[in-house]
């Protein structure tokens, strides 16, 4: 998955759910668990998102992360940018499934179209 991606997808789950843990997102996203932690310093560092410690857990490493107004704002642009960018993916797909829909039904026409073979027994004789 591209860093980007990875970057939107990890602000579209944190937005709905703060408190994901760092291996639940590596899972939901199916990327490694340093790829999201290297992804979270990423947005942190650029301002998007503000890491804070759970208070009243035992684990003081566990956190939850907020957007920061520019995170939201960021992400509203890279949801335009992701979305711009499926709809060409999904376009390209589509002609490509039209062209081989094309291609095959022509082969199927042209295979129905060809007279069957002698029987090379009954040719002999």
């Amino acid at each position: 998955m591209h860093s980007e991606d990875a970057r939107y997808k990890i602000l579209r789950i944190l937005e709905e759910n703060p408190s994901a843990s760092q291996r639940q997102m590596a899972e939901q996203l199916g990327v490694s668990l340093g790829k999201v932690n290297y992804c979270l310093q990423a947005l942190v560092e650029k301002g998007l998102l503000k890491a804070r410690n759970f208070s009243q857990s035992s684990n003081k490493r566990r956190y939850f992360y907020v957007l920061t107004p520019s995170g939201i704002d960021k992400k509203t642009k890279m949801t335009r940018k992701f979305l711009s960018r499926k709809i060409s993916e999904y376009k390209a797909l589509k002609a490509e499934i039209d062209e081989i829909q094309r291609e095959l039904r022509t082969a199927v026409e042209q295979e129905d179209n060809v007279p069957a073979e002698p029987d090379k027994k009954s040719a002999k004789q």
